[in-house]
Order: C-alpha cells, then sequence, then structure tokens
C-alpha cells in the first residue's frame, strides 16, 4: 500500500478525532459514542464508493481506508498498553488504596458474575458449547465508565463515586482479559464443556506472574530515570518503553496476564516516581501521557467502529435474538452487582453509600467500546478457532457494542435528568447566589478603580455603574432571599470551599518547589479527604479527616512491628522522615488558611461560620505542632536538617524567580542564563536529597531527655535504649484498659495521655509515666488511660522496671509524687534503697 496515501489517512483520522470532541459537546452525547458513530460512518462509506458504479474516483481512498492492516494485535499491543498505563499514572492511588475493597470486589465479582451470567444465558439459549459461551461473557463483561464519568463529575457527583468506578473498570479490563484467553484456550482446544474448577485456579496465576512482572519491570525502570536526572527527556523515553516491555514480557516471557502487568507497572511508577524524579519532569511526563492516551482511545474506538460493518456481514435474523439475550443476561448481573452487593458493602462498611438514582445512572451507563470490539476481533482472526464460533462471537460482541453505544449512550444524559442528578441541590443553589452577589461588589470596587485610572468619561462611568448597580442589587436581594440556609450546611460548605483553598495552595506550593511532589501528592490526598468528609458528614466528617492526616497509619504500624520484632529499621526511618516532612509541610499551608477565611469565607457566610472555621483551623494547626514537637523530641538533629533543607529550596526558588526576571528584562543574555539556570539545577538536586535518619541511634538520645533517666551513666543510658520498646497511639486510642493485669510502665516520650479512674482524670505529658502504681501494689489497673493527642511512649516490662527503681532516686521520687498525688501511702510502695532517702 502507498506509504503517500497511508499516511494521508492517519492525518485525516486525527482531523476527524479534533472535531469529534466539540461535536460531542455541541450534541450533548458522549465522546466515545461520536467516535463510534464517525468510525461506522466511515467504514460504510469506504465500503458504498467501492461499490457503486457511480465514481470510481475514490476506489483507491475506499481500499486503503478498508485494506489497513487492522488486527487484534494492534489493538492489544499497541493502544491497551497506553490507556492503561496513563489510567494508572493518573489516580490518585492513596484516595484509592482508601476504597480498595469495594474496587476490587466489584472489579473481580462483576466480571465473573458477567461471564457466567452470559454465558450460561447463551448456552441455554443456543447450540453454542459452553466454553464458547462463556468466551462471549468474558468478551462483553469488560465496561467503559468513561462516558458515565465525564458527566458525572459535569454535574459535580461525589468524586468518591466516580473514582470508584474508574478504580473498578481499569480492574475489569484486567480481570476480563485474564478471563478471556483462559477461555479462548478452551476453545481453540476444543473442549466443549471446560473444568470450571481448573479454571478458576488458574486465574490467581495469570494476575499474580503479571503484578510481580509488572512491579519488576517498573522498579527497575524508575531506578534508571533516577540515574538520568538530569536529562529529562531521557526519562519520558523509558517511561515510554515501560508498558510495552512489562506486557510483552508477562504475555510471551512469564505466560501471565500482560494486562495486570502493565497495571501493576503504571500503579508502582505513580506510587515511587514523584520521590525519585523532579517535580517539573514528573509533570511533563504526566502530561505527554495524557496526550497519548487521548490519541490512542480516540483511534482505537475509531478502528475498531471500521470492522463493524465487517463483522455484521453475515448476520441472520437468529442473531438478533441471540443478541437480545446478551443484553438481558448482561444487565441482569449489572443489576446484581449495583443493587446486591454494593449496598451489602456499604450495610458492611467497606463502601461509601452510593444512592439508587446514581446507580442507575451507573448501571445505564456500562457502555461497552474498543476494547471489546478488539477481543472479538482477536477470536474472528483466530485460525483456530472453528468458522461458525468465530461468526456467533463477532456478531454478538459487535451488535451489544452497538446497543450500549447507541441506545444506552445517546439516552444516558437524558436518563441523568430524569433522575435530578443534574440540578444543584438546594444548599449550593443558595451558595451559588451568594458567591455571585459577594463577586460582584468585589468587581464593583475594582471597576471604580479602573475607571479612576484611565480617566474615562464621567458620563459613561456613570451609566455605566447604574446598570452595573441594579444587577448587584438584584443579586443582594436574591441572596438574602435564601437567608434559610442552616447554620450547619453554611459551616459544611465554608469547609468545603476552605478545603478546596487548601488544595490549590498545594499546587501552587508544588509548582513553586517549595514541597516535593511526593509530599505534595500526600497532603493532596489529605485535601480530598477533608472535601469529602466535609460535603458527607459536614463538621464532624472534617474534623475526623483531619485527625486521620495526622494520626500513626496502619504502614507505619508494620514498619514499627518490623522494627520491633526483626530489627528491620529501613522501612520505620524511611516512613518517620516521611511523617516530619509531611507534618512540616502541612505546617506550612495551614498558616496560609487563616487570611483566605477572613478575606473570602466571611463575605459569603457571615462573621459567625468564619469563627468557627478559624477555631477548626486553630486546632489543625495545634494538632499538627504536637504531633511535629513530639517528633523534634524523638530526633531533634534531624528536625533541623530538614527546616534547613526547606530554606535551601526556598532560596533556589527565589534564585531561580530573579534569573527568568533578568533574562525577561534583558539584563542577561541566553546563554548566561542557560549556564546559571544548569548550576542552579545542579544544587537543585543537592538540596532536594533528604537526609539519613538513624532510628537507632535517636532512640538513645531520646531516653537521655527524660529527666527520670538523667542520672544514669551513658553505658547504662544504652542498655535501656535497647531494652525499650516503642509505642505509637493515635488520638483517642486506648492505652491500657480498666481492670486489665498490670504488666507494664509507660514513659510518655511525646504526646499526652489522660487516666480516669472513679470519676476522676489526670492528665500526663511528655516525661511522665503510668502503669506503674498498678505493678508496684500488685493489683489490677484500676484506671483506663487514652491518649489526646498522637502520642509516642516508651514501654518497659514489670521485671526491667522492679530492677530500674532499685538503682534510680529520680524514678523512686517521681513514684513517690504520683502516690502521693492520688492518696496513696508511698512507704510499702518502693523498694529497701529506698528508705532513709
Amino acid at each position: 500500500m502507498d506509504i503517500v496515501l497511508i499516511t494521508t489517512i492517519i492525518a485525516s483520522l486525527f482531523l476527524v478525532i479534533g472535531a469529534a470532541e466539540p461535536l460531542a459537546a455541541r450534541l450533548r452525547l458522549p465522546y466515545s459514542v461520536i467516535l463510534a458513530v464517525l468510525g461506522v460512518m466511515i467504514g460504510l462509506g469506504a465500503t458504498f464508493f467501492l461499490r457503486t458504479q457511480l465514481t470510481d474516483a475514490l476506489n483507491p481512498v475506499a481500499e486503503a481506508i478498508l485494506g489497513l492492516p487492522i488486527r487484534s494485535n494492534v489493538f492489544l499491543y499497541v493502544f491497551l498498553p497506553t490507556l492503561l498505563f496513563q489510567a494508572t499514572l493518573g489516580m490518585n492511588l492513596r484516595r484509592m488504596l482508601d476504597d480498595w475493597v469495594p474496587i476490587l470486589v466489584l472489579a473481580v465479582v462483576a466480571v465473573v458474575v458477567a461471564t457466567f451470567s452470559v454465558g450460561y444465558a447463551l448456552a441455554w439459549a443456543s447450540s453454542l458449547p459452553l466454553a464458547a459461551c462463556l468466551l462471549i461473557g468474558a468478551i462483553v463483561s469488560t465496561t467503559d465508565p468513561s462516558a458515565v464519568v465525564s458527566i458525572f463529575r459535569s454535574i459535580s457527583a461525589p468524586r468518591r463515586l466516580a473514582r470508584i468506578i474508574e478504580g473498578e473498570s481499569l480492574l475489569n479490563d484486567a480481570a476480563a482479559i485474564a478471563l478471556f484467553g483462559l477461555f479462548m484456550g478452551f476453545v481453540m482446544l476444543g473442549l466443549p464443556d471446560p473444568e470450571l474448577g481448573e479454571a478458576l485456579a488458574r486465574f490467581p496465576m495469570l494476575i499474580a506472574g503479571g503484578a510481580f512482572t509488572g512491579w519488576f519491570a517498573a522498579r527497575v525502570a524508575v531506578w534508571v530515570m533516577a540515574l538520568f536526572s538530569r536529562h529529562e527527556l531521557a526519562q519520558i523515553s523509558i517511561s515510554v518503553a515501560l508498558p510495552y516491555l512489562a506486557y510483552i514480557g508477562a504475555e510471551q516471557i512469564v505466560g501471565a496476564s500482560g494486562v495486570i502487568a502493565v497495571v501493576a507497572a503504571g500503579l508502582t511508577m505513580n506510587l515511587t516516581a514523584p520521590g525519585r524524579l523532579p517535580p517539573q519532569a514528573w509533570a511533563n511526563l504526566r502530561e505527554l501521557w495524557d496526550v497519548l492516551a487521548h490519541w490512542a482511545g480516540a483511534l482505537i474506538f475509531i478502528l475498531a467502529a471500521l470492522l463493524i460493518p465487517r463483522l455484521l456481514e453475515e448476520v441472520r435474523f437468529a442473531d438478533f435474538l441471540l443478541v437480545g439475550v446478551v443484553i438481558l443476561a448482561a444487565i441482569a448481573a449489572r443489576v446484581v452487582i449495583l443493587f446486591g452487593l454494593l449496598p451489602l458493602l456499604s450495610r458492611l462498611k467497606l463502601s461509601p453509600p452510593v444512592d439508587r438514582p446514581y446507580r442507575v445512572a451507573i448501571l445505564w451507563g456500562g457502555l461497552r467500546g474498543a476494547v471489546t470490539l478488539a477481543l472479538a476481533l482477536a477470536v474472528t482472526e483466530s485460525f483456530r478457532v472453528p468458522d461458525g464460533i468465530q461468526r456467533v462471537v463477532g456478531i454478538l460482541a459487535t451488535g451489544f457494542t452497538l446497543f450500549t453505544l447507541i441506545v444506552q449512550g445517546t439516552t444516558l444524559r437524558w436518563i441523568i435528568g430524569r433522575l435530578g442528578l443534574d440540578q444543584l441541590s438546594p444548599i449550593d443553589q443558595a451558595l451559588s447566589r451568594q458567591v455571585v452577589a459577594v463577586a460582584l461588589q468585589t468587581v464593583r470596587e475594582d471597576v471604580a478603580r479602573t475607571t479612576e485610572n484611565y480617566d474615562l468619561s464621567r458620563d459613561i462611568v456613570r451609566s455605566e455603574a447604574k446598570r452595573f448597580g441594579e444587577r448587584l442589587d438584584a443579586a443582594v436581594k436574591t441572596a438574602e432571599d435564601s437567608a434559610d440556609i442552616l447554620d450547619r450546611d453554611r459551616i459544611a460548605l465554608g469547609l468545603i470551599v476552605l478545603a478546596g483553598h487548601e488544595r490549590d495552595t498545594i499546587l501552587h506550593r508544588m509548582r513553586e518547589r517549595t514541597i516535593s511532589a511526593r509530599m505534595a501528592e500526600k497532603v493532596l490526598s489529605d485535601a480530598d479527604r477533608l472535601i469529602e468528609g466535609a460535603r458527607s458528614q459536614g463538621r464532624s466528617g472534617y474534623q475526623r479527616a483531619a485527625r486521620r492526616s495526622v494520626a500513626y497509619g496502619l504502614a507505619f504500624r508494620t514498619a514499627v512491628a518490623l522494627n520491633a520484632r526483626i530489627g528491620l529499621a529501613a522501612p520505620l526511618a524511611r516512613m518517620t522522615a516521611d511523617r516530619f516532612e509531611l507534618l512540616l509541610s502541612q505546617r506550612l499551608i495551614l498558616r496560609d488558611l487563616g487570611g483566605f477565611i477572613d478575606g473570602r469565607i466571611r463575605r459569603i457566610h457571615g462573621r459567625r461560620v468564619a469563627e468557627l472555621l478559624n477555631e477548626l483551623l486553630s486546632r489543625r494547626i495545634e494538632s499538627v505542632e504536637t504531633a511535629l514537637e513530639g517528633l523534634r523530641l524523638q530526633y531533634p538533629g534531624y528536625a533541623e536538617k530538614l527546616e534547613r533543607r526547606f530554606i535551601r529550596r526556598t532560596a533556589l526558588r527565589l534564585e531561580e524567580r530573579e534569573y527568568m526576571m533578568m533574562r525577561e528584562d534583558g539584563l542577561i543574555g541566553a546563554e548566561v542564563h542557560t549556564a546559571l539556570m544548569q548550576e542552579l539545577a545542579a544544587r537543585r538536586a543537592a538540596a532536594e536529597t533528604r537526609p539519613r535518619l538513624d532510628i537507632a541511634l535517636q532512640r538513645t538520645t531520646l531516653v537521655r531527655q527524660f529527666p527520670l533517666f538523667a542520672e544514669f551513666e551513658e553505658s547504662a543510658v544504652k542498655r535501656l535504649g535497647r531494652v525499650l520498646e516503642t509505642r505509637y497511639v493515635n488520638a483517642g486510642e486506648v492505652v491500657i484498659h480498666k481492670d486489665s493485669a498490670a504488666k507494664r510502665v509507660f514513659f510518655i516520650a511525646s504526646g499526652a495521655v489522660e487516666l480516669k479512674s472513679a470519676g476522676q482524670s489526670w492528665r500526663l505529658g511528655r516525661g511522665e509515666m503510668f502503669g506503674q502504681m498498678a505493678i508496684l501494689t500488685q493489683r489490677s489497673i484500676r484506671a483506663e488511660a487514652h491518649a489526646i493527642a498522637p502520642t509516642t511512649l516508651l514501654v518497659l516490662d514489670e521485671d526491667r522496671f522492679r530492677r530500674l527503681i532499685v538503682r534510680s532516686k529520680a524514678l523512686r521520687k517521681a513514684v513517690r509524687a504520683s502516690a502521693e498525688k492520688r492518696g496513696i501511702e508511698p512507704a510499702g510502695l518502693l523498694p529497701d534503697a529506698d528508705k532513709g532517702s
């Protein structure tokens, strides 16, 4: 085929892609539906011009279009890795991990339910072997969420809901293609009724092998990219190679799922690359992948749609009945998932509650697309699949895809409108009216200053001011008419706006490189939790998310256990350093929010709401300061190193800004500017390296800071540091329960603990201890102790405590004071070494 003609056709397809998006927006239809319709029209037009006697001038073009080398391998090996890899790079994985249970269950269970529902329905309604029916079920079980997600975003649906749909679809494709490969093997072997137990037993191996291959490939790729830290184009080029090598390696070498390998590679890079690559390089890499995925997604739809006329050439009347069976079975399977499994997960607190209108929209928005057509094409191309099965698979998969695109896709927005999901809630409507009133007041002030500066005609200014004033008065009256918003709702709206501004501040700080990209990802996840918590549960949801942002998570506790049980300190050192940097970043960001509350939120929601938000913000700042102070006490030198690093990075940002201004003003030339920026980049790379944290050395320093152990010799402090166990507890967590056996004594290294007993309470802070009275009196514990802030405790068992109290006069003095404070006679508590002192 002529290379000039092929190039012309491909360039023309890009013109079609460019026109499809504005056309979809104008017609208010999903973008994928427009692409599919255009692809079918091109295919039908080419067939018509090739077969008609009207003109022969367009025959070469028609032959070139119909003769494009479109094979299933082109979709699976060229386009699919691009789409999957970009989807994983674009995800906020830390937020996805919050919902990993519903995403994983919905994805895997939905695929299995859809596959078997369609498979057994077809086996009952047709004479096809069960293996072929299950193959068709696997092909049609993949969903394309782009239409429903884009509409959900346009109607401000809950972010968490859209995130679950996206995550489910990503893993849904991976699981469906893995099942497709499984049943395709049975069909090619000619097994009419496969052993389902054997099939499902092989399924986990496909997933595990692919996951390991993708993880390993991504770790190597990130390591190599970090070596090329000064060569951004080299880093981006390596990222382009990664998904294809992972896919081919898993499929051809390991014999596992290539799709799973690509997903695992993308997830691994998403988690590890931001901390290893320069922020700008990571941002540019993701932007490039966004463009590649846009092109790949559009091309795969158009090229797949070109094949639809060919796949439907041999359609018969009976095939329409079988397409109807597939449609009913697939929708029934989706109903079971959305109206059976999803509510069950919500009741078990494993998934957010999803309102019925949203579930109906998700049900009707389960469109099928290019992946389904590509898998069907793979079956029709295989010479090892019987001809009769090839024909039926191609027709049923294509017919079902056309139904979802043409019927469901074109009516989806209408369905959403009928469900009332496209309407603003009363609270949002009232908020929008107040925002308009405040914005117009600000605009009036700015316009007045502008007209003064430019000395415009007074008559013109007066007439325009009158016209603008009328609009402003109407907006203010409308806003006042909506003053019936409950204070609770005003507070929730104010918290949502505040968290949104916090998110914008984080992005601004990241662009300025004041905080690293890795930390920005974490604090952005915290900001998203704040928004969702305030939107779903108001003030309590916001406060719960705020407490979680400074709490010790499961990963941190696991690292503590690894360090305590087997002496593996590296994960704990890394996570402690991450926590240090995270808290420093949070403190920096939170201090910028007070002005926003007083300047903007007060004007919309009033003084009372602003004062309450300032109070909540003060509590957050206090909790961050408390957690940060605790780390400073544990690792005093390390906090200083991180703060020095922050100052150096800020200075480098300001220096870069000065060079750019001098270049724009013509004070320095391009050569000088380039040399200065190269030198600056080298110093910035050195400043990005985080100092190393030595856990063991810092524990000894921490013990030495305790007044109770001040009299100990150096050797005794080191021995004590080795035997003391470190325990981290979150605010509200119970440390010891009432009436439990006394086995340990706790020393507070940082934070605060409250003791409650017989209606009384005592608060203990850094340097104090508790649990000793029950050991010395040989009774069960009479008080309950719980942390009132993120707290670090040093724990000593009973035997070592009894030996220690004999040697330490300061410790005996502290025990005596504690006993007297609680009305206990200390004479019988202390060992003989204390008598006469």
